[in-house]
């Protein structure tokens, strides 16, 4: 009796000290942010990362009228072009010539269409526009393209566009001059509001029987990875010839059948870890983009903040007596500064991109101010990545 009352007591003294530590683990996991340990894939497909020779965008742009615009169109005296294309829309369709000085539209705008047509579209498929003004326009909300045909670099005409502009945005303005605006107002897009006429010819293989596949981020480990193995899957003869082209020479079996070579190139894969260890800062918005590659070497950072306060007091200045002066409310600026004691971090060599940020975090350095931290760290030569500045 008295072995089982013991065993029952060490039960509940072990399983008591068990269920307040979950409890504190759990109160811990919900005080501190959760973070993303997010695996990196083992392999890529050639797909995504590499382009081929001459499967290309290209791009295409005209001048066009929008019209319906509720009196936020180009001005008459601003814009003269304005009234020329409308006068020389109204020519077209038979209305008889009018002196430009009469017309003093308000509800059209000049705008400039522009548009990037991908590789192998065929005649009467359709492609996304970009509308944009080129007056003095407030808005073109509302606003309708007429039909405007596109040219691509060589002057020809490859496809129209005509429809209903959408903004993304809205902007308000009363009689009494108040108005309220989100995102921009003269900068739109017709979703299929281009229907092609004319294909651009595509050239895969060049007059010597080869083609070329570009890296999306040139590398040159990358590159070779890509020749060998194009190589060892017997699909042709490859070579890397820089950081960014591998060549393939495309065999008779092939010849006639370059779409099946390419599918059959694009499915294989490559391996990620090749890429090049980079930071990316962009200073205008504290954006830190580490890559997964970069380490660092044995350095200590020092970081201490100065707090500069700019303060505005008021006093007046009372005359003496007798003396004819004045009262005077005089404003005097007083400068103070704070300096706090600053922290100091020891990293030792081979430290890890995760061990980097959770100890530059739990310094309480700012986005900001990390940025400057690893341009340090990079000046002193500890940082092996290379540093990109946005």
């Amino acid at each position: 009796m008295k072995v089982r009352l013991l065993h029952t007591l060490l039960a509940a003294t072990l399983v008591l000290p068990l269920g307040a530590q979950a409890q504190q683990q759990q109160a811990a996991a919900k005080s501190t942010p959760p973070i993303m340990d997010i695996v990196p894939p083992s392999t890529v497909r050639v797909k995504d990362v590499v382009t081929f020779r001459g499967a290309r965008y290209n791009q295409l742009q005209g001048l066009g009228l929008v019209t319906g615009l509720q009196g936020t169109g180009d001005s008459a005296n601003g814009v003269p072009y304005t009234r020329r294309a409308l006068v020389n829309m109204l020519e077209r369709f038979g209305m008889p010539q009018l002196p430009e000085s009469q017309m003093r539209p308000k509800n059209i705008a000049s705008v400039m269409v522009a548009s990037n047509i991908p590789p192998f579209v065929k005649p009467g498929q359709q492609i996304d526009v970009t509308i944009s003004s080129l007056g003095d326009a407030a808005s073109l909300q509302n606003g309708y393209l007429i039909q405007t045909p596109l040219r691509g670099a060589d002057g020809r005409i490859y496809a129209v566009a005509q429809g209903p502009i959408s903004l993304g945005g809205f902007g308000v303005t009363t009689e009494s001059g108040a108005s309220t605006q989100k995102n921009s107002v003269t900068v739109g897009r017709i979703p299929n509001g281009a229907l092609v006429e004319k294909e651009i010819p595509v050239i895969l293989m060049d007059e010597n029987g080869y083609i070329e596949a570009y890296l999306v981020n040139p590398d040159f480990t990358t590159a070779t990875e890509l020749a060998d193995k194009i190589n060892k899957s017997l699909l042709g003869n490859a070579k890397a010839v820089d950081a960014s082209t591998v060549r393939v020479f495309v065999t008779s079996t092939y010849r006639n059948n370059l779409s099946e070579l390419i599918a059959r190139i694009e499915n294989l894969t490559l391996s990620p870890k090749n890429n090049a260890a980079k930071v990316v800062l962009d200073e205008r918005t504290g954006t830190i983009i580490i890559g997964q590659n970069v380490s660092i070497g044995p350095v200590s950072i020092a970081h201490g903040g100065l707090i500069v306060k700019v303060e505005a007091q008021t006093e007046v200045s009372q005359p003496t007596p007798f003396s004819q002066g004045q009262t005077q409310i005089i404003t005097n600026q007083v400068i103070t500064y704070e300096e706090k004691e600053g922290d100091t971090l020891v990293l030792v060599k081979g430290s890890t991109v995760g061990q980097l940020v959770k100890s530059l975090n739990a310094l309480g350095i700012p986005p900001r101010d990390l940025i400057t931290v690893l341009q340090m760290i990079k000046a002193s030569g500890a940082l092996n990545a290379h540093l990109e500045m946005q």
